[in-house]
């Protein structure tokens, strides 16, 4: 029977990859040869999480371009550019025509009697009075007491034979007589002893006045202040 010779071992084929030693598995010398080198995946790092910025509210600065108002300024606003009473825009057309000369039955403006003097007066701050004294006096039915006469009142005296006007307290504007001239004058007693009572032509005007001078008088009102929370 003739003999095969078997091939040497160098020239056998690696078959499997693995062989079985002791029942495990393990890899051959040759594979572990023949197969290539794996590398290894790169470990890559996880960038760190960068913290996020603490944003701070800035502090909120006035405005530059505002207004601030301050009490007084407030009470400066109520208080200005206030028109002024019919009483007294009387009292200043008196007033302003002393020196004229008293002319009986004159209505100005070289001249006036003493009611001519009180008819232009409220007539230049927009009423109307009856023309003769009497009469002017009939024409309110409310008359005022020697202790409440107030500015631009018309005071009566000598049986409504003569009117002047009180320009302020104590004193009165009007034309005295023949031969004298128009003037402030003081009520002394012999006044007092001769009047015979008074009206008020601008009732609404003296009320609003007193709260004008209210207004005026009273200190500047608080004004409310921001806080920060």
């Amino acid at each position: 029977m003739p003999r095969f010779a078997l091939p040497a071992p160098a020239l056998v084929p690696v078959l499997a990859a693995t062989v079985t030693v002791a029942g495990l598995a393990v890899a051959s010398p040759a594979a572990a040869a023949a197969a290539p080198a794996t590398a290894a995946a790169p470990t890559t790092a996880s960038p760190a999480t960068a913290a996020a910025p603490t944003t701070t509210s800035p502090a909120v600065a006035p405005d530059p371009g505002g207004v601030t108002l301050t009490g007084a300024d407030v009470k400066r606003v109520r208080t200005r550019n206030i028109q002024l009473p019919a009483w007294k825009i009387a009292i200043r057309y008196a007033l302003d025509k002393q020196g004229t000369p008293y002319v009986w039955g004159g209505t100005g403006p070289s001249g006036y009697d003493c009611s001519g003097l009180m008819l232009r007066a409220y007539q230049a701050a927009g009423i109307e009075l009856p023309r003769v004294a009497a009469a002017q006096y009939g024409a309110y039915s409310r008359k005022i007491a020697w202790k409440d006469l107030k500015p631009g009142d018309l005071v009566f005296f000598h049986g409504l034979g003569h009117v002047g006007m009180i320009s302020r307290p104590g004193h009165m504007v009007h034309a005295p007589r023949t031969g004298d001239v128009v003037k402030e004058e003081r009520l002394d007693a012999g006044r007092r002893s001769s009047f015979v009572g008074a009206v008020r032509p601008d009732p609404k005007g003296v009320k609003r006045w007193a709260h004008i001078r209210e207004l005026r008088q009273a200190p500047p009102p608080a004004m409310p202040v921001a806080s920060t929370l």
